[in-house]
């Protein structure tokens, strides 16, 4: 009797034993899924991108009232996000479209260019309102947010430069509306720009005296 309690014995420890290896090796096993599968979500992680909604013109200003008419967010794959890409509108809010960007195009930051770097060598920059015609049918009033003038004074029928690549920050149609970048047809009547506060003086007596001329810089 002895001798079958202890074979008893011995083949409830073997089960025991059996249970315990095999609810070990369940835990191991599902530990092992448990990373290969964290492996492969983190392979398709998603991340957030902007890309451009339409096309965005040169010299066009991003603000806080129009970012969503240009950019659009999309998902994409964490590990095919490049580390130049917008990953949020403020990164370029205040900055300028540095060239054309096409509809659909992945935005980066180097595609805008800082208001800081258009303003460079500007002790006091100011912006100066102007009537377009005042300055003598510069580029037929087809100017643009963006766009670069030179802008000449006129004496005695002799041209001589007074400001050179001046900025034109935002232009306007007759009633006093916006003109966007992308309407190719309506005429400027009226455009801002930027200068330096101690040119303002002069800018606006030449203005009155009707001896300032402008073209359009084109690069």
């Amino acid at each position: 009797m002895k001798k079958v309690r202890e074979k008893k014995l011995s083949l409830s420890n073997l089960k025991t034993g059996a249970s315990l290896a095999a609810l070990v090796a369940a835990v191991a096993t599902f530990v092992i899924l448990m990373q290969v599968e964290k492996s492969v979500l983190t392979q398709y992680e998603k991340g957030i991108v902007y890309t451009a909604s339409k096309a965005i013109a040169k010299g066009q200003m991003i603000t806080e009232e129009n970012y969503m008419q240009y950019m659009t967010q999309r998902e994409m794959d964490k590990n095919m996000i490049p580390d130049t890409a917008l990953t949020e509108p403020a990164q370029v809010r205040g900055m300028a479209a540095a060239y054309d960007v096409e509809e659909g195009v992945l935005l980066t930051g180097g595609m805008f260019e800082e208001l800081d770097e258009i303003l460079a060598g500007m002790e006091e920059p100011v912006i100066a309102g102007v009537k377009a015609e005042d300055i003598y049918q510069v580029a037929g009033g087809m100017l643009r947010a963006g766009d670069r003038i030179h802008i000449y004074t006129v004496r005695d029928g002799k041209a001589v430069l007074a400001w050179e690549e001046v900025y034109v920050q935002q232009v306007f149609d007759a009633s006093g509306k916006g003109i966007s970048n992308t309407d190719s047809s309506t005429v400027a009547q009226r455009m801002n720009v930027y200068l330096d506060k101690r040119d303002i003086e002069a800018f606006y007596t030449e203005l009155a005296g009707g001896s300032l001329r402008a073209v359009k810089v084109c690069h």
